[in-house]
């Protein structure tokens, strides 16, 4: 059976195919566009999705949409009666709605077929389902908690629940507009960070303050019963909607605190201002009190289910400083976060709620590897390299990692861009850049020399799984890199490159059955220094992760990497080197 699933007209559009209930393909449409986290309808995402699987549009079974319009119908029309939000907030809903009610008309447009042909069911899947398919019906638990938190989804932010088998069950739901994820949203285009997505910056820059203003910001929102509240006296998006826009493909959100929030805090900061001890400290309290939060819901939720095992998704559960923090400030001793916590991974798990919730389906498939996207040939690889004035080498794997080595511990930045490509926000060891953690300097000349982005921002460690505890005071999986935790006091000095300015890492740990080759990589730096990890960032700049080895290339050639290896081929800046 062949399910498609797909999220679309929606920031982070993107697109699955799961075949007799295993994953076979999942990408975001950002990749194939170049545009960071496009909206709109996943075409090329699609197009590969079924490549990969080996069909074409006529054989799919089924395809489901991680957006339900009859969702939580009640509560819409509740809210419209009592607090008459604008007309333009209405139409903006009404607008999206009605894209996705022509999903099969656009399916059959794009792929040159009548709707007569195309036979599959869609399906309508509500977004925080979407959510919870995601992560529970993916992990190793058999049984589960399950709290899924957001910006808001088919007009719910926060759903939570309980997992076992092939079903699950919802307790309870928090709907609009209370919404943890409109906090965090609103706090950084508050702080002068206005694209899309723009929270880990935040959660960045929270390292390096103090929570001074946390009881102000405990004015904004706090804990009732299971689940919380926004004082709405800050925002207006409960009557003005959020202004989003994405007509070229980006989302572009307009800030929506009120008047009231800069009386609290102070004036919002622009763009091009400077980052000021202020904000440090306002970003500082926002990080504490969501965490706050955060760990309530999870005590709550530990209440109604003491079980061991907790599987979180959502955009907020992208908080990996928090997620990190889950072991100590809860009850739960296993933490599950599936690749594509985010918007994003509704494409799959709208397919695998079809699959288990509604068809019923035994599980049978784990999500243990983020590489689902596409692979090039040798052949593309060698294209790439020969069509541009480059010096390169073709060598076999053994050959490859030692010389990679040998540039990383000589103080360079290598790009590393081996077989399927990631899904997610995390390049995880087949598209990413990576050095010798041991160098202190090593940050700064990643982001002056390649990344040009702010200081703050940290780079993280990927290291062997079996070693995690020797470096991290808590041993335990990471493979998404979807954890902060604190880095053992005595390994701050050795790889100082990747711990954080409060002693932190955001770690990826990694293990020969999820990237064999990623794994020998970190082996052989290992063997050469006694260091079982590298510094580890994605292969971009100011982009999407790169896709193709042009890309790749592309890439290299506008910035001051110092070596790349594209599939077996290195090339090098200065062969001289050699």
């Amino acid at each position: 059976m062949n399910i498609l699933g797909i999220n679309a007209y929606h920031g982070d559009a993107s697109a699955a195919l799961i075949q007799d209930g295993k994953l076979v393909a999942a990408v975001e449409e950002e990749r194939f566009l170049r545009v960071k986290h496009w909206a709109g309808f996943p075409a090329e995402s699609i197009r590969y999705c079924l490549r990969e699987g080996g069909i074409e549009l006529r054989d799919l079974d089924h395809v489901t949409l991680s957006f339900n319009p009859r969702a939580n119908i009640g509560q819409k029309l509740k809210f419209s009666l009592f607090n008459r939000p604008e007309i333009g907030s209405i139409l903006d809903r009404l607008k999206r709605q009605s894209k996705s009610s022509t999903l099969k008309e656009n399916l059959a447009e794009t792929f040159g077929v009548s709707p007569d042909e195309f036979k599959a069911e869609v399906h309508n899947v509500e977004h925080h389902s979407s959510h919870f398919a995601s992560t529970f019906f993916l992990s190793p638990y058999e049984e589960a908690a399950i709290l899924s938190i957001d910006g808001m989804g088919d007009f719910v932010s926060t759903m939570s629940g309980f997992g076992a088998g092939n079903k699950y069950k919802v307790d309870s739901r928090i709907h609009y507009p209370h919404s943890l994820g409109f906090l965090y949203n609103a706090m950084t285009l508050y702080l002068g960070f206005p694209n899309y997505g723009d929270e880990y910056k935040v959660m960045g820059l929270a390292a390096y303050g103090e929570p001074e203003y946390a009881e102000k910001i405990r004015k904004i929102v706090y804990p009732k019963g299971d689940g919380f509240e926004l004082n709405l006296d800050y925002f207006t998006h409960q009557k003005q909607g959020i202004a989003m826009s994405w007509d070229k493909g980006a989302p572009i959100v307009e800030s929506f605190h009120s008047p009231e929030l800069e009386k609290l805090l102070g004036p919002a900061r622009a763009s091009k201002d400077e980052i000021t001890r202020h904000h440090e400290n306002i970003a500082s309290s926002l990080q504490l009190v969501t965490e706050e939060i955060i760990f309530h819901l999870c005590r709550k939720l530990y209440d109604k289910h003491p079980v061991e095992n907790l599987c979180l998704s959502g955009g907020c559960a992208m908080n990996s400083v928090a997620n990190g923090k889950l072991y100590a400030e809860t009850p739960f001793t296993n933490i599950y976060v599936p690749a594509g916590a985010a918007d994003n991974g509704t494409c799959f798990g709208s397919a695998f709620d079809l699959w288990h919730q509604t068809l019923d389906k035994p599980r049978g498939f784990q999500l243990i590897t983020s590489c689902w996207g596409p692979e090039y040939p040798e052949s593309d690889c060698k294209e790439a390299v020969e069509n541009e004035d480059v010096h390169y080498t073709r060598l076999d794997t053994e050959p490859l990692l030692e010389r990679v080595v040998d540039l990383m511990c000589e103080g360079k930045v290598v790009g590393w861009y081996q077989g399927r490509m990631e899904f997610g926000a995390r390049a995880l060891g087949n598209r990413s850049l990576i050095a010798d953690p041991r160098r202190e300097d090593m940050r700064d000349i990643i982001n002056l020399k390649i990344k040009f982005r702010e200081k703050f921002r940290p780079f993280a460690p990927s290291i062997l799984r079996e070693r995690v505890g020797e470096y991290f005071e808590l041993d335990t999986d990471v493979p998404f890199m979807e954890k902060v935790l604190k880095i053992r006091p005595e390994m701050h000095s050795k790889i100082p490159a990747v711990t954080h300015v409060d002693g932190t890492g955001r770690l990826q740990s990694v293990t020969s059955e999820q990237n064999p080759l990623y794994y020998k990589l970190i082996k052989t730096f290992e063997k050469r220094t006694g260091v079982p990890l590298v510094l580890n960032t994605s292969l971009n700049e100011n982009e999407p992760i790169v896709c193709t080895p042009k890309e790749a290339l592309s890439c290299f050639l506008r910035t001051h990497m110092d070596a790349i290896a594209i599939g077996p081929y290195l090339v090098e800046r200065n062969p001289s080197s050699n």
